[in-house]
């Protein structure tokens, strides 16, 4: 074998790299293990030490702080960390209504509140809200003008007075993209400074939702408040530094005074202690460079025992400047000097709430002018954490901005004359003048002015004004990247476009569920592993040692590729985990039997060997590339847990080629080398499937009666009986509720309510509280409805003790149907795209259409098989067929080993044709080439099943649904591939193949 060394540099290299990644996590779990022993069971005790430690070194050899191992250890998804899911939804009928300067005409309004009706309608509501309501005004006034109503006079530029109304249908469209763009800029902003570790923030395309998922979340009314506010964008002028710099001195006094006298009764005023400090304070200001020099010195010392007291002495005695650095520099002749600009301090991402409580306590703000206030920018400093704190301005009787963001017309990305990025600014006739007024006044003198930009009281930029701006267009320059520019124009065209979000979707999972889903995922995943590896030894020999150790590196490289790449686990990512572990050993078994086949042809081991890997490498590339096809279209269509499958998955897939194919050779190369004896069989698995000559072709026609008559009664099922929707299919509502009983278990509520309102029922851990989600009655929107469902929950959970409720007033809030109907569309397609896409491949691989064809109708058919299974024995088993998201991986995944089985028995096929007799029938050599395979489909299917089997028992009921979509799939995918998809391929090629 070639170029083992540098397989073994490189996976050595990969091996170290791994181990790096995934040091981060067991770091942070040993800083959390030891807040726990220090705080003794206190939550708020707990936090505190995390919070204290923030930024000091916890990895003992490279010294990286708390915070940094924080970032960088495996990423829980929402359903193992808990937490909040929240989908937001843009208004674009208020934005309408803002672009139209509320124009009262009756066809207009009327029309509006027609598509506001029809989106609600599921069967409209995947519709363009824009197109709708275009329609809808066509229709009641089939001669009207819409330029008649949107040409105004802040918006002629873009749209004239005479213009067609498909040309404002294009307007209204881009206005709406531009504002839904906007708006997850700025959910992206207050998420991202909300303080939640691996936020997933996701623009649905070609829609007006937003998808919001919050791990670790326990405030969800906070989380209401901040996605829910409107954008307010304000112009403020500021203060230089030099000018705020007192008043910082003022308050740092003020705060070590009232520290002072709370420490020590010493018979003084507070009042009189505080006034010599602020006295003192204005020394100190006239002293410049002492106060300055000493807060700096002391804030730089490390954090060593002398060090501590140092800083505790400091926080005493200048408790603001203990946490927050000031803004200085290196004057011209070396000493400390304010720096210039409205920058009055910095601090860390872990400190400015600190901060801010400081600036914002009752005392500070009854001494400090009411026209100053103190914000921070947006982003941290550039390959930082730390952030710069601005002092803002307040002008006018109001104390308030000296121009909203209503009056810009727009605003957009461009380069000035130098090449570098620039945002060019356009203000309406009314902010034109208003803006000369106020940048004549900010550039006048030497000392020149800068206007802050303000977005949900966040500086996103500050730019000094250098002349005064007539016209109302301006250009903002400074030190800004491409993608900066784009950002900042978003933001200031959100105050022209105000299109409110409002949440229509929110579901709250605890923490509990989380230790649920992870200790379950564990134990199936290890007993999962354990069942694969002695499965492979007892029928592999000693070859089947090779495999387990192929398998271990290879889930070893898999957590360490996927925390290095910062993707996020969820309890489908576990799953697509132990699914792997299945996978993986496939092409061992395809090695390993190509090897069994050479050596009965009387070839030496090593030749064997050798032989072996050669000849199954073009199997195992075709079945691993169609899999990996699969789980690019999860990755690319899918949302939250589907994503966090599909990136296990592919990940997944390139681990196992690697060491399949590459460091199980290097294995055997050694062991070859050493001389060892090498069985790829035990004596009762050497003549297994040997010999065999079943009559699969012959038999073809039984096989398309069963499956025939499987899939019409499944239709007939599905068009009759239908499906049970899962709540994010059907929505439904939701209540919290608590317990008398806090020990209760989701499955004692589960046991109380499900025989009434439904298996889909969903119920998952808030804090001390339960979210209960059904769908019972969910199509009658009538009050009388939901009395109805609130009156039955209370009634089933006070049936039985242990579910007696405590709060009697459950609140309640209705998922929207919207989401629910593009769900089922969304999969439908993905479906129908992933059978395009992998009959494309092998139509592409095999060169003739019947392979592609036969592809196509044995992955449709698994399809099939699986929706008619749930819908035909929905109610008649033990558990829930619901038709999930979860779901939609399984049948994707369904899809993806199919083509993965078919692919091989098509290599074998295609293998034997091309050195078959040329008086032979195509139809014997198919059916030998099937028998010849049939060792390893089954072997494959086994492990896999094996696999299935454990995570389904072992699993719990998080996942039981989409193992079992999963176990029936591959059942039916096996038999597919075997007895559908060749079949085809002998009806439909007959000529060809001769």
């Amino acid at each position: 074998m070639q170029g083992k060394g540098v397989i073994k540099f490189f996976a050595i290299l990969l091996a170290v790299v791994c181990l790096y990644q995934l040091s981060f996590t067991w770091v942070a779990h040993k800083v959390r293990e030891d807040a726990k022993v220090y705080s003794k069971g206190d939550p708020e005790k707990e936090k505190a030490y995390l919070d204290s430690i923030s930024n000091q070194p916890v990895y003992p050899l490279l010294k990286h702080d708390y915070a940094y191992v924080l970032q960088r250890e495996i990423a829980l998804g929402l359903d193992l960390k808990g937490g909040m899911n929240v989908t937001m939804q843009i208004q674009l009928d208020e934005l309408v209504r803002k672009i139209a300067n509320n124009n009262p005409d009756a066809t207009f309004n009327q029309a509006l509140a027609n598509a506001d009706k029809l989106q609600a309608n599921a069967q409209t509501n995947q519709k363009d809200y824009i197109a709708l309501f275009v329609s809808e005004y066509e229709k009641l006034n089939p001669n009207g003008k819409l330029a008649a109503i949107f040409s105004t006079k802040d918006n002629q530029d873009h749209l004239k007075f005479n213009a067609s109304n498909s040309e404002v249908k294009t307007y209204l469209e881009d206005l709406a993209s531009t504002a839904v763009k906007q708006s997850f800029t700025v959910l992206n902003t207050r998420i991202n400074q909300f303080g939640v570790t691996q936020p997933n923030i996701q623009l649905q395309q070609g829609s007006n939702r937003i998808l919001v998922e919050l791990p670790g979340v326990k405030e969800p009314e906070r989380v209401r408040k901040l996605l829910s506010g409107s954008a307010k964008l304000e112009f403020y002028e500021t203060f230089d530094n030099a000018e705020a710099y007192q008043y910082l001195i003022n308050i740092d006094n003020l705060l070590a005074a009232k520290s002072k006298t709370a420490k020590a009764d010493t018979g003084k005023s507070a009042k009189a202690d505080t006034t010599a400090k602020l006295a003192a304070g204005k020394a100190d200001t006239a002293k410049g460079g002492s106060l300055l020099s000493k807060v700096q010195k002391n804030a730089a010392k490390n954090d060593t025992s002398a060090a501590s007291l140092s800083k505790t002495k400091l926080a005493a005695q200048h408790p603001l400047f203990a946490v927050m650095s000031l803004n200085v520099g290196q004057g011209a002749n070396g000493q400390q000097q304010l720096g210039q600009g409205p920058v009055v301090g910095y601090a860390p991402l872990q400190d400015t709430a600190k901060v801010n409580s400081y600036l914002h306590s009752a005392d500070v703000l009854a001494v400090i002018p009411r026209n100053i206030k103190f914000l921070w920018e947006v982003k941290p400093i550039k390959n930082t954490k730390t952030f710069a704190l601005y002092a803002i301005k307040l002008t006018g009787a109001e104390n308030g901005p000296v121009l909203s963001g209503d009056v810009i017309n727009d605003a957009r990305a461009d380069n000035d004359q130098k090449g570098s990025p620039e945002v060019v600014m356009i203000m309406n006739s009314e902010g034109a003048q208003k803006w000369r007024a106020v940048t004549a006044e900010a550039s006048s003198g030497t000392n020149k002015k800068a206007i802050a930009i303000v977005l949900d009281d966040n500086v996103y930029s500050a730019p000094t004004v250098q002349n005064e701006i007539s016209g109302g267009v301006s250009s903002i320059s400074g030190n800004f990247t491409i993608d900066d520019t784009r950002d900042l124009a978003n933001v200031l065209k959100a105050g022209r476009l105000p299109a409110p979000a409002h949440i229509v979707s929110e579901s709250i999972v605890g923490p509990s569920l989380g230790q649920e889903a992870i200790s379950a995922g564990i134990t199936s995943s290890i007993l999962g592993l354990v069942v694969v590896l002695i499965f492979m030894i007892a029928y592999y020999n000693r070859a089947g040692t090779v495999a387990v150790v192929a398998v271990i590196i290879n889930i070893f490289f898999l957590m360490g590729v996927l925390t290095s790449l910062g993707a996020v686990l969820t309890v489908p990512g576990v799953a697509g985990i132990v699914l792997t572990l299945g996978i993986a050993v496939d092409a061992n078994v395809l090695v390993y039997e190509r090897v069994r086949e050479e050596l009965g042809l009387g070839k030496s081991l090593r030749v064997a060997v050798a032989d072996g890997f050669k000849h199954a490498l073009p199997s195992i590339l075709d079945s691993q590339i169609s899999t990996f096809l699969t789980g690019l279209i999860l990755f690319v269509f899918g949302s939250g847990p589907i994503q966090g499958f599909a990136t296990t998955l592919m990940i997944g897939i390139a681990t196992s080629l690697f060491c399949s194919l590459l460091i199980s050779r290097v294995i055997f190369e050694w062991m070859l080398d050493k001389g060892m004896d090498i069985k790829f069989s035990n004596p009762w698995s050497s003549h297994t499937f040997k010999n065999a000559n079943f009559a699969f072709v012959k038999n073809r026609t039984k096989f398309y009666i069963f499956s025939g008559l499987f899939i019409a009664a499944g239709l007939v099922s599905i068009f009759t009986r239908g499906f049970t929707y899962g709540v994010d299919f059907e929505g439904g509502r939701n209540y919290i509720v608590s317990f008398t009983n806090k020990a209760v278990t989701t499955e004692q509520i589960h046991e109380a309510i499900d025989a009434t309102l439904g298996r889909s029922t969903e119920v998952k851990t808030m804090g001390d509280k339960f979210s209960i989600t059904t769908n019972y009655l969910f199509n009658d929107n009538s009050t009388a409805a939901d009395v109805k469902v609130k009156g039955t929950l209370v009634d089933l959970l006070n049936k039985k003790p242990e579910t007696k409720i405590a709060n009697s007033d459950l609140g309640g809030s209705k998922v929207s149907a919207t989401i629910a109907d593009e769900l089922k569309t969304s999969a439908i397609y993905t479906v129908l795209f992933a059978i395009f896409v992998i009959s494309a491949y092998i139509l592409i691989r095999f060169r003739k259409w019947q392979f592609s064809l036969g592809a196509m109708i044995a992955t449709a058919h698994d399809a099939l098989l699986v929706l008619s299974f749930f819908s035909l024995f929905n109610g008649y088993l033990p558990f829930s067929l619901d038709i999930d998201q979860a779901f939609i991986a399984a049948i994707l995944t369904v899809i993806g080993y199919s083509i993965n089985d078919t692919v091989v028995v098509f290599d074998r096929i295609r293998e034997f044709l091309d050195h078959s007799n040329k008086n032979e029938k195509p139809e014997e050599v198919i059916n030998r080439a099937i028998n010849s395979t049939l060792s390893r489909t089954i072997i494959t299917a086994l492990t896999v099943v094996f696999v299935l089997l454990v995570l389904f028992i072992f699993g719990g009921d998080v996942i039981k649904g989409f193992s079992f979509a999963l176990l029936i799939g591959v059942l039916f995918g096996t038999y597919s591939s075997i007895c559908v998809a060749t079949p085809v391929i002998v009806d439909f090629g007959k000529k060809d193949l001769k």
